[in-house]
């Protein structure tokens, strides 16, 4: 008869493999608010303290549509969110029926050249939620800057770029081309896995 074999012993031991855990999808921190992307993002959602790239058709093309939810959530939290020199006047009656707490909202104004900094310090502070841009020219020094700063601030960083931007490396932790037609969503880049193969349509 063989002998009597201690189980416990060996799995603290390590001497029996246990194979590995059923990973769970996380749930997001950061939540889109938009369901199926939401599904085909690694984190499920925004990537936390981190910078996100959108990459525009043409600025207004629907950059807003694909936020707004989030900020809606993070205002609504009593989350301060900032617009560092946008490229069109906030219309305060939009952003409220999106269900955006204006109280919690600010417009930085700064010069092209100026703003980059200005989102970096804001993301720093530690005191927002959320930090937009939309910077013209950002280069890979620039926007490493602000990844750094977003994770130092623990915010949401979200740079609103031309879609030739997307022929340039980013240090962005995810990347979305917004395309106007046909009206659609790509995931270009996104930590954690691989990018959806399959574009996401707007609903």
């Amino acid at each position: 008869m063989g002998a009597v074999v201690d189980l416990d012993r060996l799995l603290d031991q390590r001497q029996v493999w246990r194979g590995r855990q059923v990973q769970t999808r996380p749930v997001g921190l950061q939540p889109t608010g938009h369901a199926t992307l939401d599904e085909r993002l690694p984190e499920g959602g925004w990537p936390a303290a981190a910078l996100s790239e959108l990459l525009l058709a043409s600025p207004g093309c629907g950059e807003l549509q694909l936020l707004w939810p989030s900020l809606a959530r993070l205002t609504g939290e009593g989350g301060r969110v900032v617009l560092v020199a946008p490229p069109f006047i906030p219309y305060a009656p939009a952003w409220q029926s999106a269900g955006v707490d204006l109280r919690w909202l600010v417009q930085v104004d700064a010069e092209a050249q100026d703003a980059l900094w200005a989102a970096e310090q804001c993301l720093r502070s530690g005191s927002c939620a959320a930090v937009l841009c939309w910077p013209q020219r950002a280069d890979d020094r620039a926007l490493r800057r602000l990844q750094v700063a977003a994770e130092t601030g623990q915010a949401l960083a979200i740079a609103c770029r031309p879609q030739q931007a997307a022929h340039n490396p980013s240090p962005a932790a995810l990347r979305i081309a917004i395309d106007t037609q046909p009206a659609q969503w790509r995931v270009l880049k996104c930590r954690g896995g691989l990018p959806p193969a399959v574009p996401i349509g707007r609903g």
